[in-house]
């Protein structure tokens, strides 16, 4: 099932995605799968990011050959960090560049939404939490991040985490898919998420150790080797295989 949220008429709305068409939910999907009935055309509608986190929580450095592309020792545990649930970013929209910074870069990422109340998950349950995953970037202005050592303002921006565009609830096993990012049709990223230090479920079963996850929350696992800038006019698309493509632009501030 591929699950997104729209917006008709100005309200945010919950739907199951069945191409070319999606069915309205009346409720969130965490809440049971409840179609009203009635349909609209998937190509007419204004997607939003399929999630409405309390708080997105990020890995750093979780795919050992990034970790090396960015000098960094290999974490022995998932090295997490928040981002601002206002850096979210709508399918189809564009990143917008701040002045502050003059190395923005990409970072494509696997993301899961969970589904219900969570804290201290064991590995082995903590798919059952997950209502699913999507595609995301998360895009880091380098030259802060360097700079200041902690991620708060370099990935904290506006318009910083585009996710989406929908949510797969079927991907019965997080770690074989494979990730790609191309920038205006070049790849710049491609692995598989096998190559993940910490796999999904060490990610969350360590994270909601830490904290409670609640539903709606974004937990993005970490991005793969080919990081680089990003321009204005650059087209991006993260692909997941099995799940989609997340599509967005760039644009200067102005």
């Amino acid at each position: 099932m591929k699950l997104c949220r729209l917006e008709i008429a100005g309200t945010p709305r919950w739907g199951i995605v069945e191409e070319p068409l999606v069915t309205l939910l009346a409720r969130p999907p965490w809440e049971g799968i409840d179609r009203i009935g009635g349909a609209v055309p998937l190509d007419g509608v204004h997607l939003l990011p399929p999630c409405t986190p309390s708080k997105i929580v990020c890995v750093g450095l979780n795919y050992r050959a990034h970790a090396i592309e960015m000098g960094k020792e290999l974490p022995s545990e998932p090295l997490i960090f928040l981002k601002a649930p206002s850096a979210l970013l709508p399918p189809g929209r564009d990143v917008v560049l701040p002045v502050p910074s003059q190395q923005v870069e990409h970072e494509g990422e696997l993301a899961v939404v969970i589904g219900r109340r969570s804290r201290h998950l064991r590995a082995s349950e903590a798919l059952d939490a997950v209502l699913g995953v999507t595609c995301a970037d998360d895009v880091t202005a380098r030259d802060i991040q360097r700079r200041e050592k902690v991620y708060a303002h370099a990935k904290g921006f506006d318009t910083f985490c585009p996710v989406g565009p929908w949510l797969a609830t079927d991907i019965e096993d997080p770690q074989t898919l494979t990730l790609e990012l191309r920038v205006s049709g070049e790849v710049r990223q491609r692995a598989s998420t096998a190559d993940m230090i910490f796999p999904v479920t060490e990610v969350l079963a360590f994270v909601s150790s830490v904290m409670t996850l609640e539903p709606g929350d974004l937990v993005l696992t970490g991005t793969p080797p080919g990081v680089g800038p990003l321009r204005a006019g650059d087209r991006v698309e993260v692909e997941l295989s099995g799940v989609g493509v997340l599509r967005h632009g760039v644009v200067s501030a102005r």
